[in-house]
């Protein structure tokens, strides 16, 4: 069968949907006079801005007569759950390594998973015209992976590629510097296995992305495992237990060409495909022929280890920019975001006005709310909790394995700080160019709204990169943040003359003229506590004028916070006001005697 389904994997920024723009030019999937976005694959708005695959796609390339299915994954460790379903569509894989930095956490991640499925995988080493580059330690330290993943003989006797995805090159010599990528074309007909399926058999298939279209409604991807299928034909999907979910039929087929989806008739085992025509059939569910009642194996998903409240919004300036207010339209647009993004959890709170929304970490939680204010949604969101578990020992949580990639001058104050929240040290060592990689085992919740504090203390120099390591003992009480926040005491438009005197107490987050309302947090206190403040008082006119009073008032520009810094800036009694046009912080009782009334409950208990 000339047909080949490859998957490629990488830390993020590792350069994987780079690598994937050029095997669509070189392949012909684009013409010469088309004009294509650079990382076309990153087809979402935000995925764009963040220069982050968040969502996992399929595609495919024609070369000397075989067809090449690519699935291009996301790199970062809180969207795992779409690598770890896209792996069972596959027969081998890229591994993608940066020829300076090396494997990274995700590279460990998504690699596991690769070789626990049995996958032979391919090791590019990317970027390898980095003046930093250093592909002989790299190899090494790929292999010593591999051992430590207990891959088999065969994964551990793998081809490897030296190759610049930018440039559009690969070679077997890590001094290669210009050529094209054909000789990965090579190696993937060469090492990837045609899917061993049998296109006679009964028609299977198991479910594993879903999409909505606003014509053809849900929209399933996955890979035909046994049989054939054609257009039309009658359908049945089932659930991981074998129960059926609906009756069907196959109202539209798509293949996959480049970037579009393509209809056709029928398609048989091995392909991936897209199918139209169910309503209720999810991820997982495994489609089938009306008498199949048993399922194909639904890979488990690691669980969600961080949760946040999403609430109506009750502030007084509610329904000013948005137009999707209500609980009941917002339950119904989690619950869809829930059906297609399986490592999501949405429990309702007791009184139905609040929605507990479960996810693997702060980015991912924080791209859900991103696209909620987008569509026109205004929420209330509060601070993150991770979510403990009994053990056979008593309480435990989830526990994350941080590397720290950091200028030498900073790494004590690095250590310092993450000792703080309780982190274990586990590696420490040079890694060239005056800095140093540091790595830690630390408690999930010792690590929520420190990241802005790590680029303050690295002057923006630190990288970060975290992944879910295991659920461990419960490390007690862990220090928050330091300071107090300046709280607006009236409701109006802020005065610059107030603010002038204001910024001698703390760092502000509004500007003059900014829409203020009462119990609204509009600074950080220098002080440990929160103060209450006027920012609307303006200066009393006289009929004296001193020369060198009126001259223009300059204010410090304000700190102004992005939607997950502001969701890990705040603490327990505070809330993000999140709508389309702005992102606010405020207290969850507006009331300033409500509010000591529930600090004085909070002590009490």
């Amino acid at each position: 069968m000339n047909l080949r389904n490859v998957a490629i994997i990488a830390h993020v920024d590792h350069g994987k949907t780079t690598l994937v723009d050029q095997l669509f030019r070189q392949s012909g999937t684009f013409r010469d006079n088309q004009r294509v976005e650079e990382r076309a694959m990153d087809s979402n708005d935000l995925e764009k801005e963040r220069g982050i695959t968040i969502l996992a796609k399929c595609t495919s390339v024609e070369w000397h007569g075989t067809h090449i299915n690519i699935v291009d994954t996301p790199g970062h460790a809180d969207f795992g759950a779409e690598v770890e379903r896209i792996l069972s569509m596959v027969d081998g894989v890229i591994l993608l390594v940066d020829s300076a930095e090396g494997p990274m956490p995700q590279t460990k991640f998504v690699t596991g998973k690769a070789l626990s499925l049995g996958l032979k995988p391919i090791v590019v080493v990317n970027k390898i015209d980095r003046p930093d580059a250093r592909p002989a330690e790299v190899l090494d330290e790929v292999f010593e992976l591999f051992l430590n993943l207990e891959a088999d003989d065969e994964q551990l006797d793998f081809p490897v590629l030296y190759a610049s995805g930018r440039a559009g090159y690969a070679g077997e010599l890590d001094t290669v510097r210009d050529g094209d990528l054909n000789p990965l074309f090579q190696k993937i007909v060469d090492h990837v296995p045609a899917p061993a399926l049998d296109p006679a058999g009964e028609f299977k298939m198991l479910a594993t992305l879903l999409s909505r279209d606003s014509f053809l409604g849900r929209i399933l991807t996955g890979r035909i495992e046994s049989g054939t299928l054609n257009v039309n034909d009658p359908i049945r999907a089932v659930d991981v237990s074998g129960k059926t979910v609906e009756d069907g039929r196959v109202s539209k087929l798509f293949a996959f060409q480049g970037l579009e989806r393509v209809p056709v008739e029928s398609a048989k085992a091995g392909d991936i495909v897209a199918i139209a025509g169910l309503m209720k059939a999810t991820v997982s569910n495994t489609i089938g022929t009306p008498q199949n009642t048993e399922p194909l194996h639904a890979r488990e998903i690691d669980p969600p280890t961080l949760s946040m409240t999403f609430a109506v919004n009750d502030s007084p300036f509610a329904g000013k920019d948005g137009d999707k207010v209500q609980s009941r339209v917002i339950r119904e647009r989690l619950e869809r975001e829930a059906e297609g993004n399986v490592a999501i959890r949405i429990s309702e709170t007791p009184g139905g006005e609040a929605f507990e929304v479960a996810g693997r970490g702060e980015l991912q939680l924080g791209v859900v709310i991103e696209t909620l204010r987008r569509e026109g949604f205004e929420l209330s969101i509060s601070r993150p909790r991770v979510l403990f578990r009994d053990g056979p020992n008593g309480r435990e949580e989830p526990y994350e394995t941080v590397v720290i990639d950091v200028d030498d001058e900073f790494a004590g104050t690095v250590v310092e700080k993450m000792a703080m929240r309780k982190a274990e040290m586990t590696d420490m060592r040079p890694s060239g160019g005056g800095k140093t990689r540091i790595t830690f085992s630390a408690p999930s919740r010792g690590l929520i709204g420190y990241h802005g504090e790590f680029l303050s203390d690295t002057r923006g120099t630190g990288i970060m990169n975290r992944l879910f390591e295991k659920y461990g003992p419960y490390k007690g009480p862990i220090t928050g943040r330091q300071n107090g926040v300046l709280i607006s005491m009236e409701t109006g438009a802020a005065v610059a003359y107030s603010l002038n005197m204001l910024e001698e107490r703390g760092v502000l987050f509004i500007s003059p003229g900014d829409d203020l309302y009462e119990g609204m947090v509009i600074g950080e206190n220098a002080k440990p506590q929160d103060l209450e403040v006027n920012p609307l008082k303006s200066k009393q006119l006289t009929n004296f004028r001193a020369s060198g009073k009126d001259e223009g008032i300059r204010l410090t520009p304000p700190r102004r916070m992005t939607l997950e810094q502001a969701i890990a800036y705040i603490q327990d009694d505070e809330l993000v006001e999140v709508t389309p046009k702005v992102v606010r912080i405020r207290k969850r009782h507006l009331d300033p005697h409500e509010r000591k009334r529930q600090s004085r409950k909070a002590e009490a208990a």
